[in-house]
């Protein structure tokens, strides 16, 4: 699969990925950041796309959120708005 996507659209994808997981287990920013060992602002910035986060905080959140690492990569791409050969 090719995707031809921006960095800056990554960041927003995957930020919207972390906020949807994180309502659907019913945390709040507190909640999240105290399971994750992280300061809620930093996972209120991720969410809006504004921070280019190291894997190492990827394995956090998904320890925070109960799930496997790759569950928080599951987003999807427009196909119109980006080249995605399959």
């Amino acid at each position: 699969m090719n995707i031809d996507l921006s960095n800056k659209e990554f960041l927003i994808r995957f930020g919207e990925r972390l906020k949807k997981l994180r309502l659907i287990k019913k945390l709040s920013y507190r909640q999240m950041a105290q399971r994750c060992d992280l300061d809620y602002s930093y996972i209120s910035k991720i969410e809006k796309g504004k921070h280019n986060i190291q894997l190492s905080t990827v394995l956090e959140l998904s320890k925070g959120l109960n799930i496997k690492p790759k569950e928080l990569f599951d987003f999807e791409f427009d196909i119109k708005k980006y080249k995605i050969d399959m």
